[in-house]
């Protein structure tokens, strides 16, 4: 019988990387330079290195669980044998999914000016809607997208893949904001002081 929260979850991340390509197909086409293939910075560069196999094995490992791998690719015992686990997990999926459609939403807002990396592009900052109380809510949702996935599917390789990429997220969220600090000057700097990089400021 198939696993339904493994189902969801493959499809959801999926998905979302489908959304990223064609994003990146259709700004390639407008722009006619390489972007969110080859970063623009050294750094970002090496990041690369990791991100790609991470998000190759983030869209793998749920689809090879749902296919009955078996030893570390398999979803554990205790995932499998326990009910109230079982309610954690499909709940799990459920956010897995608004995480998705949140992220549409930003990307919606962000239009034209949606980059995966950073760039020397002159782009708008955008400082309404999600974005007007975290600075990074596309990161964020990617984030907690991301810890569902170790819930739903709590395997070592997964909870591996899980800690690289929250590093990552932080790494390059501090990365855009000393870039997009000097790109947009002053106006940047106060929407540093009135926000939060992944969750709202407290008492704002």
């Amino acid at each position: 019988m198939a696993d339904l929260p493994l189902g969801i979850l493959t499809a959801t991340v999926w998905t979302y990387w489908f959304c990223v390509g064609f994003m990146i197909v259709r700004i390639r086409r407008k722009s006619r330079k390489l972007v969110g293939i080859v970063p623009e910075q050294a750094l970002e560069r090496r990041m690369w290195l990791v991100w790609v196999p991470l998000v190759v094995l983030w869209a793998t490992l749920p689809w090879l669980a749902q296919r009955h791998a078996t030893g570390l690719l398999a979803l554990p015992e205790f995932a499998r044998g326990s009910a109230v686990y079982g309610g954690v997990r499909l709940g799990a999926a459920l956010v897995a999914v608004v995480c998705l459609v949140q992220t549409i939403r930003c990307w919606i807002r962000m239009g034209s000016d949606w980059r995966m990396e950073a760039s020397r592009d002159n782009t708008k900052l955008i400082t309404d809607g999600l974005f007007s109380h975290v600075r990074h809510p596309i990161y964020a949702f990617s984030v907690l997208l991301m810890l569902c996935s170790a819930l739903i599917l709590p395997s070592l390789p997964m909870l591996a893949v899980a800690a690289v990429h929250v590093l990552l997220m932080n790494l390059k969220a501090r990365n855009e904001e000393r870039h997009l600090l000097q790109t947009h000057g002053e106006d940047y700097a106060r929407y540093l002081a009135r926000t939060g990089r992944f969750f709202p400021r407290l008492g704002r």
